[in-house]
């Protein structure tokens, strides 16, 4: 399969590292003109760097706190139109329920469920008028499988599927698709960071630590292994190529067949 997004402009919110970095290689690569965003100059620049070295056509950075409305019409304001939006901007915090202050209930739902909310009502217009379009919510499979160490963002990851599927519903008979990808455990970044200490400990490669880590923690996973971010990416990238244009209000899997359902 030949996925060709040349003349296609990408947004990937979050995308200076992790899944959101390896999403936007992945659309530069098939030919986009990719959008990367974050919160400081510095990454956006590497990441740029990076994204512009994968494809053909230059990245774009913006430097920007979507997690905020203001924020968000920035965006807008300084890229009015998109052929493709990767809502990926997310945080996630270990933290017992019991723990949990209004505050941080708020924050996550403003940063993880706001941001792509008011960057798809302010894009698919658009994309609906000119019958195409593309919009995924990356999601997780804490959306079904709630985290009981983290419940505030097991939330907000089913709020993100709800949403891709009322908004596809809303989309009904046109051109535009909209998607939630669910991964499940992810060898980015923020998963590196969080098991720093056990690496440091056991001195096992970073892999191997990750695997003990789904395995405790997921152990329903089939592949019994973090996923690398590329792997994210690979399902991202189809699903906002043509070749995907009769999926849509779906939430795929790219969970490591830890989700125990059929």
């Amino acid at each position: 399969m030949l996925i060709d997004l040349k003349g296609r402009t990408a947004i990937v919110t979050g995308s200076t590292g992790g899944i959101g970095l390896a999403i936007a290689k992945g659309l530069a690569t098939a030919g986009a003109q990719v959008i990367v965003n974050g919160r400081r100059p510095d990454a956006v620049e590497r990441a740029v760097a990076a994204v512009s070295a994968t494809g053909p056509t230059p990245a774009i950075g913006y430097t920007g706190d979507l997690g905020t409305a203001a924020g968000c019409a920035a965006l807008v304001k300084a890229h009015p139109a998109c052929d493709i939006l990767v809502n990926n901007l997310g945080i996630f915090e270990p933290k017992e329920f019991f723990d949990i202050p209004d505050e941080d209930w708020s924050r996550f739902f403003e940063i993880n469920v706001m941001s792509g909310v008011r960057l798809s009502r302010a894009y698919a217009p658009a994309m609906k008028k000119n019958n195409d379009g593309r919009i995924v919510f990356i999601s997780s499979e804490s959306a079904f499988n709630i985290p009981v160490e983290m419940v505030h963002y097991g939330f907000s990851k089913t709020a993100q599927v709800a949403i891709a599927r009322g908004l596809a519903e809303s989309l009904a008979g046109t051109g535009v698709t909209v998607n939630s990808v669910l991964p499940g455990p992810t060898l980015s970044e923020g998963l590196e960071d969080m098991l720093k200490p056990a690496q440091e400990k056991s001195g096992k490669p970073i892999e191997e630590v990750a695997a003990d880590f789904v395995m405790e923690h997921r152990p329903s996973s089939i592949i019994r292994r973090a996923a690398r971010v590329e792997e994210v990416a690979n399902m991202v990238v189809y699903l906002c190529s043509p070749q995907a244009s009769a999926t849509t209000g779906a939430a795929v899997r790219v969970d490591g067949g830890v989700l125990s359902t059929i």
